[in-house]
């Protein structure tokens, strides 16, 4: 038998085992049981995989890489991974995202204060923001469109101290931080009408001022916790403002919310306000100009003696909004059309009130007083809506007559609308001379904003004068 020598064993070797890897289509390295899903199964618990190592210009000098090529870029101490036509960061948590950038500090803005000129931080439109840890600037930033969020409200923080946090006139989105600025104010944005701003599932700290935001088209903002800040925020000539489940503990100080200028629509529900000592809740001092306001489900508490500073015209004794808000929260008064109500008397100052003749209903003379007025109007007998839209009232009167002397009279007693008799709701008094008596009127009246009611007397007998000592008129 002739020696193989060592050359040829080899090369038989080789061409064996390729023939064993192709028929199973498995290598094992470590082990001699690889798995069977498996192509190549590398098994060790003392050493691991180690990659090709490569500088980042040495990674861009691979010609024509193939989809899926991996390594290890040394410059960026992370993995690469060619996909189409560009080599994709491994350490990117959301390397499916475009737009997408990770800050850890204000080095990682740098681009953005040069975009800003220097003086602020401009971030780029539809970009993600993703804030990583505590960040503290020393620019403000502007959001310009941009998407700036955290995934940790309580550990993702942003905090610019003495100065303001966020400027300029863009929208933008701000979601699951924490924001502060000691000494000074978070907000301070007047953008245009087009301009959309949504801040969500904040917490607010620890700030001079959480500041003014102004003239967007659309803010709208959900769960967001306001402590240790020494004043609030002010909001003015926004189209629509929508507030939700927004918190204010006891330990904020000054005005909470103030709504001053021109609004479509405002609506603040849920949520609360806990306000002590002077502090202030809600300021609409300034009388805004709102076409539509909702205030519900929002809960006052606190030992203020004002949770709202109210409208200076357009509200009504003891209520704090105009007619056109709808006000249903704890602590202060429901308000709404449904509540309105209006009451007025006539006692101690008789007034005879005369008829042009027989069957001839006149007006009930007298000056009346009125009381509990809210979205009513009240002159001498006469009660006003002035509510925002139309309804149905319960109308309930009661009176006293005096008919001492003249001879057996008959009476009749209507309410009117806008001077229009309501024959349905009348009553009859048949009087023998020198008598004193009693009528009661009661019924459902349908008002229009600005219709108004009173009472009348009709004499059926002989058009003699009727004496009122006592009158009282009750709409709800």
């Amino acid at each position: 038998m002739k020696k193989m020598n060592l050359t040829t064993f080899a090369v038989t070797l080789s061409l064996f085992l390729l023939v064993k890897v192709g028929a199973v289509a498995q290598v094992g390295i470590g082990t001699t049981n690889p798995e069977s899903s498996s192509i190549l199964d590398i098994s060790s618990s003392t050493k691991g995989l180690l990659m090709p190592r490569m500088t980042t210009a040495e990674r861009g000098a691979i010609t024509t890489p193939v989809n899926g090529l991996i390594v290890y870029d040394t410059d960026q101490s992370s993995f690469y991974y060619y996909d189409s036509s560009a080599w994709v960061n491994t350490s990117n948590a959301s390397i499916t995202r475009n737009n997408h950038k990770i800050i850890k500090s204000e080095s990682d803005l740098a681009s953005e204060l040069t975009a800003g000129g220097g003086s602020k931080i401009l971030l780029s439109s539809n970009t993600l923001y993703e804030i990583n840890g505590t960040v503290s600037l020393s620019y403000p930033i502007e959001l310009n469109n941009a998407y700036l969020v955290g995934k940790d409200t309580y550990d993702d923080i942003l905090v610019r101290i003495g100065g303001v946090l966020f400027t300029g006139t863009t929208g933008g989105t701000i979601k699951g931080v924490t924001l502060s600025a000691p000494g000074g104010t978070i907000f301070s944005l007047t953008a245009a009408s087009t301009e959309n701003l949504i801040v969500r599932d904040l917490i607010i700290s620890n700030s001079g001022s959480v500041g003014t935001i102004s003239g967007f088209g659309l803010v709208f903002k959900s769960v967001i916790q306001y402590s240790g800040n020494s004043t609030g925020i002010v909001y003015s000539n926004i189209t629509d403002l929508l507030l939700s489940n927004i918190g204010w503990f006891a330990n904020n100080s000054g005005v909470y919310e103030t709504f001053t200028g021109t609004f479509n629509f405002i609506e603040k529900q849920g949520g609360f306000s806990k306000a002590n000592g002077a502090v202030v809740a809600l300021d609409v001092s300034s009388n805004p100009n709102v076409a539509i306001g909702a205030l519900t489900g929002t809960s006052f508490s606190g030992t203020s003696a004002n949770y709202v500073n109210k409208y200076t015209v357009g509200s009504f004794s003891g209520y704090n909004f105009s007619k056109e808000w709808t006000i249903n929260c704890p602590g202060i008064p429901k308000e709404s059309d449904a509540e309105a109500t209006g009451y007025y008397n006539m006692s101690g100052n008789t007034t005879t009130t005369s008829f042009a003749a027989v069957n001839t209903p006149a007006k009930i003379a007298g000056t009346t007083t009125a009381a509990n007025l809210f979205r009513m109007e009240a002159s001498n007998n006469r009660l006003t809506y002035k509510g925002s839209k139309p309804r149905h009232f319960e109308i309930i009167c009661t009176s006293t007559v005096d008919h001492t002397s003249g001879g057996n009279r008959i009476f009749s007693y209507y309410i009117y609308k806008n001077g229009v008799q309501l024959s349905a709701i009348s009553a009859e008094r048949r009087f023998p001379n020198n008598d004193i008596g009693n009528f009661t009127l009661i019924g459902s009246v349908f008002m229009n904003v600005d219709d108004y009611v009173e009472v009348w007397a009709e004499n059926q007998t002989n058009g003699v004068s009727t004496l009122l000592t006592k009158l009282s008129v009750v709409m709800k």
